[in-house]
């Protein structure tokens, strides 16, 4: 399976896996990225889109790429779709060749939030979280609350080391900033940020990255970790347990 990553708008990615004959993709916020790409691989057809969550940037491509390859869609049951699509949630599986996707709740950046995990045979696991999980950071809480956010997170976070985590937008150095000031003594994140610096300057994309490197540099994974946890509560009293500590921490990062 080769796994790419379309760039579309200013900084959301489009997700696309194909094994050189059938794709699919996540979250096509704009056809053209796509059609384009499939032109220029007339071989490889598009049979299926998996859609994370409602928002317009995830879905406003949908019409058209039906319409133009008549792929099926799946997306979150409890969200409403531009276009008739196949409901999933929680513990729900599904197959595409050869593949089994594992479908995951996380509400927090909207309630009917999915993602989607799957293990390619020989190849590193792929997550598929549209805007919970960010390179060094998470989604807004635009629907959901920070008891939810952060328990979709943990679920997230569970996940196997190797896991490549592909997000739907490139915030990775903005999302560093703001984690080098939480956490500033964090060798792994300096190492992290310098490597995605040079990425950039290269016009090259920081995506995906590995869930393993998350757990080591990223201020919402490691909210409960005793460096987050002391720089929280210096800049907000009201942080006294882990629910409390990880809105104060979303917020803080709102108003950066």
């Amino acid at each position: 399976m080769k796994l790419i990553a379309l760039p579309a708008f200013s900084d959301n990615y489009i997700w696309l896996l194909h094994n050189d004959q059938h794709a699919l993709v996540v979250d096509p916020g704009d056809s053209a990225p796509v059609l384009s790409w499939l032109e220029k691989n007339p071989s490889v057809a598009l049979d299926r889109i998996l859609v994370t969550h409602h928002h317009a940037d995830h879905t406003g491509g949908l019409p058209e790429l039906v319409a133009q390859t008549g792929a099926q869609v799946f997306g979150p049951a409890l969200e409403k779709m531009p276009l008739p699509a196949q409901g999933l949630q929680q513990g729900d599986m599904l197959e595409w060749q050869g593949l089994t996707l594992m479908v995951h709740d996380v509400p927090g950046h909207t309630l009917g939030h999915i993602a989607f995990w799957l293990h390619p045979p020989g190849q590193a696991p792929i997550l598929f979280c549209g805007d919970t999980l960010f390179s060094g950071g998470c989604g807004r809480l635009f629907e959901g609350s920070p008891a939810q956010m952060l328990d979709s997170l943990d679920r997230l976070a569970a996940l196997p080391d190797e896991t490549r985590v592909c997000c739907a937008h490139e915030y990775t150095l903005s999302n560093l900033k703001f984690a080098l000031v939480v956490d500033p003594e964090n060798l792994a994140l300096k190492s992290y940020a310098q490597q995605c610096m040079q990425l950039r300057e290269q016009n090259q994309a920081t995506l995906p990255g590995l869930l393993s490197t998350e757990r080591a540099i990223n201020p919402f994974l490691r909210s409960r970790s005793p460096t987050v946890t002391l720089a929280v509560q210096q800049r907000d009293k009201t942080a006294i347990d882990d629910v409390s500590s990880f809105a104060a921490l979303r917020n803080w990062k709102n108003e950066f």
